[in-house]
């Protein structure tokens, strides 16, 4: 025999409409909770919904894996990124080809090699101050990715959106006169000189 059964806005969650169409159907109470409980750790495992949606100032835009640094299985972490791009064309350097020593292209170290940039180069106009200098959503920890998390970011650009079909610039410096860059158009990295080159910038910050 079928049940009509209605569902009050109070008991509007997912624990609750599953209990009331399992016993609709006729399935023992039992049978929900096990369910359920298979459909939550399904979702905890699987954080691909979670991309591009807004939080903390940004996107996110990556969720730590294990065996990234910094990956805590108790407590999910990531990278956020700026909701638009900072610039759609500037230059690495601050006017002279110089050694920074903001070589590091490894996941996690963007923000090391964003500090170390401006305290090599200082004050101007250029792609880690740009980041550096940002106060966004409440926060002013924004920095240059570096070219392993650029490439996360571009891995999952279509799910945040609003990028350009261009280079970006990275935080990893290849040597006096380039640095790594990513292309948003098919997702090549090379390295382009930090002198002429004018290219897009979008910071990100940690979570």
């Amino acid at each position: 025999m079928n049940k009509k059964i209605s569902i009050l806005p109070s008991e509007r969650n997912g624990l609750a409409n599953l209990y009331k169409w399992c016993i609709c159907v006729g399935i023992y109470p039992l049978m929900v909770l096990i369910t359920f409980s298979i459909f939550i750790n399904s979702c905890s495992k699987d954080n691909t919904g979670l991309i591009g949606s807004s939080y903390q100032g940004g996107k996110i835009a990556y969720i730590l894996q294990a065996g990234d640094p910094g990956y805590d299985e108790n407590v999910q972490h990531g990278l956020i990124v700026a909701p638009t791009d900072q610039s759609t064309g500037i230059l690495w350097w601050n006017g002279s080809y110089t050694l920074t020593g903001a070589t590091a292209t490894a996941f996690g170290k963007g923000y090391a090699n964003t500090n170390t940039i401006v305290a090599s180069q200082g004050a101007g106009n250029y792609a880690a101050k740009l980041c550096y200098d940002l106060v966004l959503g409440g926060y002013s920890d924004w920095y240059l990715p570096s070219i392993n998390e650029l490439n996360r970011i571009y891995l999952n650009k279509d799910a945040i959106g609003g990028f350009a079909a261009n280079a970006y610039w990275s935080s990893s410096e290849y040597n006096n006169y380039y640095a790594w860059r990513q292309n948003f158009n098919g997702g090549l990295q090379d390295y382009g000189p930090k002198g002429s080159a004018s290219l897009c910038v979008r910071a990100v910050r940690s979570f």
